[in-house]
């Protein structure tokens, strides 16, 4: 599933590609990925310009003229730009007709991906009940140590949470406790203050380098056309045999329902 780099990686990329486009046509083909009313939704959307590009953990907003467009891609969605009257992909459920003579196609195979519009007046502190992003000034040490202690459940449990903190993933969970020399089964009431002050720095650390790479291409995610997650040759421990830091055996245990990895010489 697209964490927060990817999604970051995702909204960089079209905010580049159709800023300032007006949309002129919305074609819905799978009508489940629309919230709501579809027929209310395309004629919010007509005539409207994408003025804005946000995101709030693994949501898209799109901020328009008077609506916002809300995405979440789920396990396999993206977006891909075509010329008006291209071929779309298969599994394309949502097209946008774009004023520049583009269909910006949204491709979805697993089919559960949604988007809805809303208004312009949307409370992001309070978004899906989502708890801090992971640079916001109010995801601090003391924050993780309080929250944590809270908790009878496994750190890894706890950073895939977003009520707790917005993005993380699957992934980076494995990648920020392996950075941190903590293992995903370690339980919350455990950590120490040092752990804390671990778990913030390495977050922010790890997420901006995978930002700043392009995300992780796991299986079929891509970004969007010509857009790859370089971050796949950083990774430590999720999904590898070897551990990147010390090379020996990496480990994996499921931690509520997710494959969990870890190094047990140098998650100790």
């Amino acid at each position: 599933m697209p964490e927060l780099p990817e999604v970051e990686t995702v909204l960089r990329t079209l905010e580049a590609q159709i800023k300032g486009l007006c949309i002129e046509e919305v074609v819905i083909q799978y009508a489940k990925t629309v919230e709501g009313d579809a027929q209310e939704f395309v004629q919010q959307l007509q005539g409207q310009t994408f003025q804005e590009f946000m995101r709030r953990g693994k949501y898209l907003l799109f901020v328009m003229d008077s609506v916002v467009l809300v995405s979440h891609l789920r396990m396999e969605g993206r977006y891909r730009l075509l010329s008006h009257g291209e071929k779309p992909p298969r599994h394309t459920h949502v097209i946008f007709a774009l004023s520049d003579g583009r269909d910006l196609c949204y491709v979805d195979s697993r089919k559960f991906g949604r988007m809805y519009v809303t208004g312009k007046d949307i409370d992001l502190e309070h978004f899906h009940d989502l708890g801090p992003e992971p640079f916001a000034d109010s995801f601090t040490a003391s924050y993780v140590y309080a929250e944590a202690k809270k908790r009878k459940t496994a750190l890894k449990t706890l950073l895939l949470d977003q009520g707790f903190i917005a993005g993380i993933g699957n992934i980076y969970a494995d990648e920020i406790l392996s950075a941190c020399g903590l293992r995903p089964g370690r339980s919350c009431q455990r950590i120490t203050h040092r752990d804390a002050e671990a778990i913030v720095q390495n977050t922010r650390q790890i997420l901006s380098e995978a930002i700043r790479q392009g995300g992780t291409t796991i299986h079929t995610f891509s970004p969007e056309e010509g857009v790859t997650g370089l971050f796949q040759l950083s990774v430590m421990v999720h999904g590898k045999k070897a551990c990147g830091r010390c090379g020996n055996s990496v480990h994996m245990r499921r931690i509520g329902g997710r494959s969990s990895y870890y190094c047990p010489v140098c998650q100790k």
